[in-house]
């Protein structure tokens, strides 16, 4: 029931919210992009919320009481919702986007002996009149032609047949001939595929926090001045670091890097925070290395129940969740502005639903990759490096492979960032709108 009700909410609020602000208005598009970072600000509060006032619920076994609270907090976000219904902004629906997918795919297909014309001659693509396009987008942006994935250009391509019908004032069969807008929503999905691939290796390392940091907590000293620290909450200083870096991004960086770079009120565009997002995630991994390391080195070995058997103390985390917030801020944030800006109109929370994949992917990711490393260190009777007594292991490796392996990515993701072309747009009036600089990394 959470799953499917977060599934229904989070990737539609994102985009509803965003639908709020016209982007051809300097100062409502401005608000826009302020209001991804309050977004994920406000997610993080809530957070905050169930990691400090809930875990000590459940630390003093008080569940009915702790299940009350979350309820109530649900309630008073719907009433807060429903507040606002008349003043909300609608774009009518654009029809079922997986159908228009799939009709660009076997359009394509269908024609694939066709001969095309030479690339800059457009007069042969079908570009609707003025019903199907307002049926297809209703009121939003036409997307322009674009060169690249030439094969689904194919889908417009407008044979003999179909220019009779044409003249006959006939479109035909939408799986055999689609508009070129349509066609480019196909392309710009394609275009952000690789990545949100290389998304997925940060969602592992975002994991670690709710359950490998949790362990490693658990086997450190968490008493400070007869005060025990539940290793759960510790993810508050992430929440506490992700509130610090949006303040300090929104109010100190972004003004600054826009007045160095002159490039108008936005400073660094949605890939360079990413890319930036997962060097500070590389940098979290090694910092959690490190502390392993030392916690090894004050632990006791031969424990029974090994929780605390460490004498460094679970404040020595610190540090790691604060990066693990610094990176969120980048690439999440970042993340779900580039999603929201370069998914189709007509597929806004297809975009917002990426981000949350990638979440859901590197929860999988990560279970398999515990499994394969278990499985690989175990040989030989060794106890691996995550066995279930932290203090013969070596979580130190583990945590300096998920470093290795998101350097890696980092790698490919400047690729594949250097690559990607920004969606074109036919503003209101007429103009073109783009952003050249986008993959800028």
């Amino acid at each position: 029931m959470i799953a499917l009700g977060n599934g229904g909410y989070q990737p539609n609020i994102a985009t509803f919210g965003a639908d709020q602000f016209d982007e051809e208005d300097p100062k409502e598009g401005s608000s826009k992009v302020a209001f991804f970072s309050y977004f994920y600000l406000a997610l993080n509060l809530g957070s905050l919320f169930s990691n400090t006032l809930l875990v000590y619920f459940e630390d003093k076994g008080l569940w009915i009481l702790g299940f009350w609270a979350s309820t109530a907090s649900a309630l008073v976000a719907m009433i807060l919702f429903l507040g606002g219904t008349l003043r909300y902004r609608h774009f009518k629906p654009s029809g079922n986007p997986l159908s228009r997918f799939c009709q660009v795919i076997v359009a394509a297909t269908k024609k694939w002996r066709v001969e095309m014309p030479q690339m800059g001659d457009e007069d042969n693509l079908y570009v609707g009149n003025e019903k199907e396009i307002s049926s297809m987008n209703g009121v939003r942006k036409i997307l322009l032609h674009t060169q690249g994935f030439k094969f689904l250009d194919r889908a417009a391509f407008i044979t003999s047949k179909e220019l009779n019908n044409q003249k006959e004032q006939s479109r035909g069969d939408p799986w055999r001939l689609c508009p070129v807008s349509q066609v480019e929503e196909v392309k710009s999905i394609l275009r952000l595929l690789p990545i949100w691939l290389c998304t997925i290796i940060y969602s592992v390392v975002f994991t670690q926090m709710a359950s490998l940091f949790v362990e490693q907590g658990a086997a450190m000293k968490c008493t400070v001045s007869n005060f025990r620290i539940p290793p759960a909450s510790m993810s508050s200083f992430d929440i506490l670091s992700v509130a610090l870096f949006i303040f300090l991004y929104r109010r100190v960086l972004d003004p600054v890097t826009s007045r160095i770079r002159k490039s108008g009120p936005k400073g660094l565009t949605e890939l360079q925070r990413m890319g930036i997002g997962l060097v500070i995630a590389v940098m979290a991994m090694v910092c959690a290395g490190i502390v392993e390391c030392y916690r090894l080195k004050y632990a006791r070995k031969n424990c029974v129940r090994c929780d605390g058997s460490s004498d460094l103390s679970i404040l020595w985390q610190v540090p790691q969740y604060a990066l693990i917030g610094a990176s969120e801020v980048f690439m999440y944030v970042g993340q779900l502005e580039f999603f929201n800006a370069q998914a189709p109109d007509g597929l806004k929370s297809f975009g917002s639903a990426l981000c949350m994949t990638s979440i859901s992917l590197g929860n999988y990711v990560s279970s398999l990759l515990v499994t394969m490393v278990m499985k690989i260190s175990t040989v030989d009777d060794m106890p691996g490096w995550i066995p279930g007594n932290l203090n013969r292991g070596h979580l130190d490796r583990f945590y300096f492979l998920l470093a290795g392996l998101t350097a890696m990515d980092l790698a490919v993701y400047v690729v594949c960032a250097r690559w990607y072309k920004s969606i074109k747009r036919e503003r209101k009036s007429g103009e073109v709108s783009g952003e050249p600089h986008l993959s800028g990394v």
